[in-house]
């Protein structure tokens, strides 16, 4: 099966909207409402147009990804990330590596354009594997009350979080 990942576009959008109420259908820990925070987030300051991707197979969009920017402070400093929510992918393509690579698609893009860090709430068991690590290993927070266990970071860069820590600070979209 072959997968192409590109950036997402405006005649992408409704699609991309059934793919995330479809993903997020019954999972657990949702509030079912990610497709409308997409919405949100992407008629926000925070949206970055090269990091809302989709994965198509035979023409068909079958995923998406978004990440958006999000700053850590600390009563000294504040660092500017990026917030990785959320990565969808239609129930019949999940497990065959989709998410993963707009995971990894989104890393190297991230990468480029120059940030340093993204950070996510997500399955403790599923990001570790992309080199997500505990936002508490760095004194990273989070506004609201969520197991520590979900909250992850990641460094795309080498000492990308050296002296990082405060709490984290989402957009206005994510807290609407």
């Amino acid at each position: 099966m072959e997968v192409t990942i590109r950036q997402e576009n405006k005649d992408d959008y409704a699609k991309v909207f059934e793919i995330i109420e479809e993903a997020f259908k019954n999972e657990e820990h949702s509030d079912h409402k990610e497709q409308f925070l997409v919405e949100k987030l992407r008629n926000s300051d925070a949206f970055i147009p090269e990091l809302s991707l989709v994965a198509e197979v035979d023409n068909e969009i079958v995923g998406h990804i978004l990440l958006t920017k999000l700053q850590i402070e600390n009563k000294d400093q504040t660092f500017d990330s990026l917030a990785l929510a959320p990565v969808s992918v239609k129930p019949e393509f999940q497990g065959k590596g989709i998410g993963a690579k707009l995971i990894l698609e989104s890393h190297a893009i991230a990468k480029k354009l120059g940030y340093k860090s993204i950070i996510l709430l997500g399955h403790e068991n599923y990001y570790p594997r992309f080199g997500y690590e505990l936002t508490n290993k760095y004194n990273i927070e989070m506004p609201f009350d969520v197991p520590a266990e979900n909250c992850m970071v990641i460094s795309l860069t080498e000492n990308g979080l050296d002296g990082v820590s405060g709490m984290v600070k989402y957009p206005a979209a994510f807290l609407e």
